[in-house]
């Protein structure tokens, strides 16, 4: 199991960069309701840096947009990822989101992903 160092140069705050994704989601049968739920998640991705699976790329962001849905305090949003993780791909995780922070952590090999959500920053690594 190797492990592997990642620096975020303290980028969580301010506004995000320019160049990233846009993710939507669409239904296929649209209501009224529907057209408002998939407006409410419609936010602009960008992934700053991840050494992780594509595939649990999308489910960190999938997870991310519902945490945020959900809940208003960062805290609370970052403990959500977390527990999704450790729940759906063993211990040991750890999140933090916000819009002002550095971080330069040890993480283990294809697990780890640093991205925006409009102003908001998520980090998501496994370690220990």
């Amino acid at each position: 199991m190797a492990d592997e160092i990642r620096r975020s140069g303290g980028r969580g705050g301010g506004a995000p960069p320019q160049a990233g994704i846009k993710v939507e989601y669409s239904e296929e049968t649209k209501t009224a309701a529907g057209a408002a739920a998939e407006a409410a998640r419609t936010k602009k991705v960008v992934l700053k840096s991840a050494d992780m699976k594509e595939e649990m790329q999308k489910e960190a962001i999938d997870c991310a947009l519902s945490a945020f849905e959900i809940y208003t305090v960062e805290k609370d949003v970052a403990e959500h990822i977390k527990k999704e993780f450790d729940k759906n791909h063993g211990p040991t995780w750890h999140c933090i989101v916000g819009r002002n922070f550095g971080s330069y952590v040890t993480h283990e090999t294809n697990h780890f992903i640093y991205f925006y959500l409009d102003t908001k920053a998520v980090l998501l690594f496994k370690s220990g």
